[in-house]
């Protein structure tokens, strides 16, 4: 990888993925195979004045040999030491990285129930972890770098050195760096055009939302009275705008957890615990789902949907032109970073509180009064398609097409 490119990669990432202020901790969740990425960060986030940086290392081959290996009973078990790290930084304002990198297929011969166990368990330990994250009281960022791996499930027809190179190119292209073009000013127009598309949703104040598409989709989600359209950047509780993923093409806000109703059918795959879940439709009754089928990964679908109560409602609805440069690079990923940000999707589980009008100061309880969806889990699933049709319909019964033909059509 070019010198100048990675640095100026890690310089996108600290200046406007997690804007990183003046003398504030940043964590770095990173595969050990991401290093160089990692020294790259490591050396930004210096220069910007952090105050430390604290790696916390994985290693995916290590985790599968537990699975295979490890007695059951102590895959429910998290170190109380891992959720102090958490808890500490989080109380010190840390500013948290994530680097998503896996192999898609290296998960396949374990059991669902064993990872289940395993992310229910880390779930409720960093339950206040992830609600400062996803409530923005913390910076956050999530972006990848390639692995040999995962590369070779891209681009199966390349060596892997070439599939390596390759999928470096399409990572580079999709967060808008090149060697000729200045990233950080390239995201802060790119921010600018998302934060005008959620001006437009939010002044109309949509009571509901319909989707059609080809595939079979036929799904009418209810918002949420003071529920909030959000993309490109988001502030966080004292007050600095960050950006939560590299790339990013997406707006999105939160459905009423219990208006969903009709039939969602995914257009890409959804990779779910190092498992691939394909070709599936989920049923909606009154917001939960009541049915579902799939041509591949079906076991870890009925997992997913059962890891708590609210894991089976949704609580992201995204919109996503099918135009979005990731989708223009007809590229299958396997990583949903990418995938979400080629297609409008949905997500089971946890919504965002940001997503409803003060929604970060209000209890457990009355979020649930709001119709806002509460989880363990978070999981996007893709439905947007060439034909999708979306139209919004106002609280005063007015309708306004909002995408034809999987594209935006208002002003």
């Amino acid at each position: 990888m070019n010198t100048e490119l990675l640095r100026k990669y890690a310089a996108l990432v600290i200046r406007i993925g997690v804007n990183l202020q003046e003398n504030q901790p940043l964590v770095i969740h990173a595969p050990i195979s991401c290093a160089d990425f990692v020294h790259a960060l490591a050396s930004e986030a210096f220069s910007a004045g952090a105050y430390d940086v604290a790696v916390n290392w994985n290693d995916e081959i290590f985790s599968h040999i537990r699975f295979q290996q490890a007695a059951d009973e102590r895959l429910s078990e998290f170190p109380l030491w891992r959720k102090t790290f958490y808890d500490d930084h989080t109380a010190r304002d840390a500013a948290f990285i994530s680097i998503a990198a896996e192999n898609p297929d290296l998960f396949s011969d374990i059991d669902p129930k064993k990872i289940t166990a395993a992310s229910m368990a880390a779930g409720k330990a960093l339950a206040d972890y992830r609600a400062r994250l996803m409530s923005n009281q913390n910076a956050w960022c999530v972006v990848s770098v390639p692995t040999r791996p995962w590369a070779q499930k891209v681009f199966p027809h390349l060596s892997p050195a070439a599939a390596e190179d390759q999928l470096w190119e399409e990572i580079l292209r999709a967060v808008r760096i090149s060697a000729h073009t200045d990233p950080i000013s390239a995201w802060q127009a790119h921010i600018e055009r998302l934060q005008h598309t959620t001006a437009f949703l939010n002044a109309h104040d949509f009571a509901e939302l319909y989707y059609r598409s080809g595939l079979g989709t036929d799904l009418r989600i209810e918002l949420p009275p003071g529920h909030l359209w959000m993309g490109g950047a988001e502030e966080t509780s004292t007050g600095y705008l960050f950006a939560a993923n590299l790339p990013t093409e997406e707006v999105y806000t939160l459905p009423c957890r219990e208006g969903v109703n009709g039939t969602a059918v995914a257009s890409k795959p959804l990779h779910y615990h190092g498992n691939l879940i394909s070709d599936f439709t989920l049923t909606f009754r009154d917001g939960r789902v009541v049915d579902w089928t799939a041509k591949k990964g079906g076991t870890y679908l009925r997992e997913l949907l059962l890891t708590d109560e609210g894991a089976s409602y949704l609580g992201e609805v995204a919109l996503v032109p099918h135009s979005s440069p990731i989708s223009k690079s007809g590229i299958l990923f396997y990583n949903t970073l990418f995938d979400e940000n080629a297609s409008c999707h949905l997500a089971l589980g946890k919504a965002y509180p940001t997503c409803i009008q003060h929604g970060e100061t209000m209890t457990a309880e009355e979020l649930r009064q709001n119709g806002v969806n509460h989880s363990l889990v978070h999981e996007d699933f893709m439905i947007g398609t060439a034909d999708l049709s979306v139209i919004g319909r106002t609280r005063s019964g007015k309708t306004i097409p909002l995408m034809e033909s999987g594209e935006f059509c208002f002003e």
